[in-house]
């Protein structure tokens, strides 16, 4: 039997290759950020809310920065906005921390069975709520609770799924952390990552098709944009120019993954909004001017039937992605204290400090308001139960509300559990 011999190799030619990405640093190593494609404070420019997608194309690399190294605001993206407005977003991000570092000791305490914080985002759903009407509709992943402090939810409220309690709004149905808030504009968050992304664009055609002048806003990490349902999402967006804003928060690592996984090596999330022609900003997620004024400008131009924006922010997951994971394990300790964009709380602080409306006295009187306020409601909110004691929610409940009639298999498992 003759043997086949193997295919000659041409000039130039040799085995193919596969491209694995790996971040540029793991555990006991110090991580370049060169990658971060970063601009100066101010020099991007800023086009008209009704621009033509192929405008934001150019800006698809560069990065939205408001504040400078000195903390002073720059450039046409300025959002000049008010003093008050300034503290009170400082405000509502120092609430956001204190009230994730609670949750997480609670849960280390098993009061909890779960948590995710977002140390280090908090100017980018403080800014964008700040940005959008309180009746415009939010889809969110699981790391927008600022969404919900900024409109108002009780944190007694949210404290009450997060133990899954008696006083449970979902009573006891979702994981502690996928809140669901109607009245908040604040659709039920969903595990199954992505389809968050479709539904914001189908809720914001609805809107268009009433009439009606209500806004989407979808929300996806860098990691999940590798799911089907995020290309569908902006391929409706596009084709029926449905007024929502796409929002992308690139934190640098998904799960235990670094974004690169997700195409984030070869090309920015933005350039994905403007390869589908849709009009995309990168921004600075750690400047709270910036994520004013990106918010702004896409809100505006969804509510003038201008079409979808796609925000890719840039910022860095400070904590473990849950309290389920331990990220000393995949990538360097030190990474956030040497992230370029820095701590958005400290950055803000500074901004309005030079501007004299702020002091170190202040921050420290706030912090501790802030932190008294969480321990109320915390105390408050025991007191309907958590998960190793007080009082305990029916096992009637998983049957409740679920059959408008109830199956009779159902019936006799109620029955055999005797509730």
């Amino acid at each position: 039997m003759r043997k086949s011999k193997a295919p000659a190799q041409g000039p130039g030619k040799g085995r193919l290759r596969l491209q694995v990405p790996e971040p540029s640093a793991r555990p006991g190593q110090k991580t370049d950020f060169s990658f971060l494609k970063l601009s100066k404070a101010g020099e991007v420019p800023r086009p008209a809310i009704d621009c033509a997608y192929e405008e934001t194309i150019a800006l698809k690399n560069g990065l939205i920065r408001v504040l400078d190294e000195n903390h002073q605001a720059q450039g046409p993206w300025d959002p000049k906005a008010s003093v008050e407005e300034l503290r009170r977003g400082l405000r509502l991000m120092m609430l956001t921390r204190a009230f994730d570092a609670r949750m997480v000791i609670s849960q280390r305490q098993k009061k909890t069975s779960f948590y995710m914080q977002s140390l280090g985002e908090e100017a980018i759903g403080v800014g964008q709520a700040m940005s959008l009407n309180q009746d415009d509709m939010c889809f969110t992943s699981y790391r927008q609770q600022n969404i919900l402090l900024t409109r108002g939810m009780p944190m007694v409220q949210m404290m009450n799924q997060i133990y899954s309690n008696t006083a449970d709004p979902v009573k006891g149905r979702q994981l502690p952390v996928m809140y669901s808030a109607k009245e908040y504009g604040f659709f039920s968050i969903s595990g199954n990552l992505g389809t968050q992304y479709v539904q914001a664009v189908g809720w914001a055609m609805a809107s268009a098709i009433k009439h009606d002048s209500r806004i989407a806003t979808a929300w996806i990490g860098d990691g999940a944009t590798a799911e089907a349902d995020f290309y569908t999402a902006l391929v409706f967006a596009q084709v029926y120019n449905a007024p929502v804003i796409m929002n992308v928060v690139n934190n640098q690592w998904a799960i235990s993954t670094f974004q690169a996984i997700a195409g984030g090596s070869t090309a920015t999330f933005a350039a994905r909004g403007t390869g589908m022609g849709i009009a995309s900003l990168r921004v600075d997620g750690n400047d709270f001017l910036a994520v004013l004024a990106a918010s702004r400008w896409a809100a505006e131009r969804a509510r003038g039937n201008h079409g979808p924006t796609l925000i890719e922010w840039v910022s860095y997951r400070a904590g473990p992605h849950s309290t389920s994971d331990d990220p000393s394990k995949y990538r360097p300790a030190d990474d956030w204290q040497r992230f370029p964009l820095g701590d958005p709380i400290v950055r803000l602080s500074r901004h309005l400090m030079g501007l004299g409306a702020w002091s170190e006295a202040e921050h420290e009187a706030v912090q501790a308001e802030v932190e008294a306020e969480v321990l109320a409601a915390q105390k408050e909110a025991e007191g309907y139960g958590t998960l190793i004691s007080g009082p305990q929610r029916s096992a009637a409940d998983m049957f409740d509300d679920v059959y408008e009639q109830m199956p009779p298999h159902l019936i006799a498992q109620r029955q055999q559990l005797g509730v």
